[in-house]
């Protein structure tokens, strides 16, 4: 790493260039630190250019407190490094966070904090991408998007909610119901936040109300003793995915019984079908379905409007609520600051080509994270990014005559600016 501009101290500062010499990694969640150890594992430096504080953010400071992984902790490992032995099946939160604290260490990562990338742009003279923060310009051959699919909060539009005097917030400052107790709860949104949520509200003496506008597959987090998501995995080595589908669905409905008499009604598309096709996760229930059958967990319908002290649904409901809490999910931020990223980006920031082709682009760059496919689907990405650069780096990317004096023509033409 080393600078490519000198600061004149009788000129107003101008952000700083300083040259990568292996890939630039945006994000330090699970997917920029699997990146960055694949590289590593491949003896290729990187740098991962983090806007927050501290590794995994979203896990730090976007996570309520009784957020466990749903899925076993062998199909969530970043590449390399396992968890811990004496982890639990279900790792909580602050576990996972300590597990990404040591795969940071163990891997010698060092991500630069408090760098907000405010735009990537490919120079197609020098053909390095230029990567811009507050205060410093990064460059590289390579650009390695790693901000993932929930990189900033969805707030959806609501008739009215301006007019409502009490609480709202969005799942992603939401910590414990303890901070609820006794209140009328409204959660907006039935995914496994909506229901984990509303399942923590109930055990803190609140009173959940649960919209529910669309359809939603619930499914047990284990069936017959073993992962659901684990069954599933095994069987469609053997059988096609509809038959999978059909044999989640039966075994399902055997165990947590009709949902649709519960207001949960179900797609007409099978589980792991519609998640390939748009990415919707099934809900994995882990005590909340109980609830909603108790009556404890109260299912609305859509909502009609929000009134200054409660709602007004769809099917003519009315009712008061103290607070409001909006569980309606995350989006990727990408199109906020990567420049002319719409040949590989679509208009949401997500890559138009699916899973499993979607972690290179074109002019050295790529992504982790996107594949709608959990921590697996990052892994598997993180490994495949580190071995094609791998093969660049060892045909002479490093070395090459040509490379170098491309950046010094590039160095050359961004000191007459």
């Amino acid at each position: 790493m080393g600078s490519c501009k000198h600061q004149e101290h009788d000129q107003p500062q101008e952000p700083k260039c300083v040259w990568i010499h292996g890939p630039i990694i945006v994000g330090a969640g699970p997917s920029g630190l699997a990146a960055a150890a694949s590289l590593s594992h491949n003896r290729i430096p990187s740098l991962i250019l983090e806007k927050s504080d501290c590794i995994a953010s979203l896990w730090h400071y976007r996570t309520y407190d009784r957020l466990k992984l749903h899925l076993p902790k062998h199909f969530c490992e970043l590449p390399l490094m396992g968890f811990p032995q004496n982890f639990p099946k279900y790792p909580s939160k602050h576990q996972f966070i300590s597990y990404m604290e040591s795969y940071a260490s163990h891997f010698s990562i060092q991500p630069r904090f408090n760098q907000t990338v405010l735009a990537a742009e490919f120079d197609s003279v020098s053909r390095f991408w230029r990567v811009s923060t507050q205060d410093t310009q990064y460059i590289s051959r390579w650009l390695i998007v790693a901000t993932g699919e929930n990189a900033e909060p969805v707030i959806p539009e609501i008739l009215g909610i301006e007019r409502f005097t009490q609480t709202v917030v969005h799942t992603s400052m939401y910590k414990s119901g303890s901070e609820f107790k006794n209140q009328r709860v409204l959660v907006v949104g039935c995914g496994n936040s909506g229901m984990e949520v509303s399942l923590d509200l109930c055990r803190q003496n609140a009173i959940p109300h649960m919209v529910v506008r669309n359809t939603v597959h619930v499914l047990p987090q284990e069936m017959f003793g073993f992962s659901t998501f684990g069954i599933a995995m095994g069987l469609m080595k053997w059988l096609p995915l509809k038959l999978v589908d059909k044999i989640l669905l039966l075994a399902a409905n055997l165990t947590l019984g009709n949902t649709n008499q519960l207001g949960l009604r179900r797609p007409k598309t099978g589980p792991i079908e519609l998640k390939n096709a748009t990415g919707k996760t099934p809900v994995l229930d882990v005590g909340a379905l109980s609830y909603i059958r108790s009556g404890k967990i109260k299912i609305m319908e859509g909502i009609k409007e929000i009134t200054r002290n409660g709602a007004k649904f769809m099917d003519g409901q009315e009712k008061e609520f103290d607070s409001i809490i909006l569980a309606t999910g995350y989006r990727s931020n990408v199109p906020s600051w990567l420049k002319h990223g719409c040949d590989f980006f679509t208009k949401d920031g997500m890559p138009k080509t699916s899973f499993p082709n979607g972690w290179k682009g074109e002019r050295g760059l790529y992504t982790v994270g996107f594949t709608k496919r959990g921590l697996l689907g990052t892994a598997s990405d993180a490994m495949k990014i580190a071995d094609d650069i791998a093969e660049q780096w060892r045909a002479g990317w490093n070395e090459d005559d040509k490379n170098k004096s491309s950046y010094v023509i590039f160095v050359k033409e961004f000191e007459k600016k």
